[in-house]
């Protein structure tokens, strides 16, 4: 006899993870009513649509200001504004929409990331920390690929790092400090089966230019 799961179970998971309630269902139905299972069953289905999705037009959204204020009675001193963008303006106008656009252009506040995504990063900034790289002790005298291998590692954690790559930072808010920018993105767009996209954004701080 098949498991069938309650209506409670079923509205407390979509509302969980956004999934739809027909999906809820069948994922509770799957893995037997165990709801921590069902969840990422959930999660893993929404993650293979966001890899649909990628190349979909994401021509809606917004751009998001924020000012860091960190005293009410002096001037602002850093500011973001953020293009995000998604499918339709349905999801654009929601508060979820918007939640995540602020928290974005908070994390950017804080990180000051250079670019949206390695895509973005010029190939003469890579070839110049590579240069200073091969120079350093770190790489001298070992073998070729041992050598590969340290210079894709100390590319990697200067791109995740601060004034790097947003997409591939870790998410300022995320409590095990793996979540990155990207999968808080990814995992949004799973949630709403959309495209979502992190366009483009400007960072401005008293005193200092681009």
């Amino acid at each position: 006899m098949s498991y069938s799961p309650k209506a409670a179970d079923v509205q407390k998971l979509r509302q969980e993870t956004g999934a739809g309630m027909m999906d809820c269902k069948k994922a509770l139905v799957e893995t037997s009513g165990d709801y921590e299972e069902a969840k990422d069953l959930l999660r893993a289905q929404g993650l293979a649509g966001v890899q649909k999705r990628a190349g979909r037009a994401a021509a809606e959204g917004g751009v998001f200001a924020y000012i860091h204020q960190l005293d009410p009675a002096l001037p602002a001193k850093i500011g973001v504004l953020v293009e995000l963008n998604c499918e339709t303006d349905f999801v654009a106008k929601t508060a979820e929409f918007k939640q995540l656009a602020r928290d974005i252009a908070m994390h950017i506040a804080a990180l000051d990331p250079r670019w949206v995504g390695r895509g973005d990063v010029p190939d003469d900034f890579l070839d110049r920390e590579k240069k200073i790289l091969l120079e350093s002790d770190a790489v001298k005298g070992k073998p070729e690929q041992v050598v590969e291998k340290i210079l894709q590692g100390k590319i990697d954690l200067l791109l995740s790092g601060i004034g790097g790559v947003l997409t591939e930072q870790a998410f300022f808010k995320a409590e095990d400090g793996k979540q990155t920018v990207g999968d808080l993105v990814t995992d949004y767009a799973a949630q709403v089966k959309e495209n979502i996209l992190i366009r483009r954004f400007a960072r401005y701080k008293v005193g200092v230019e681009d």
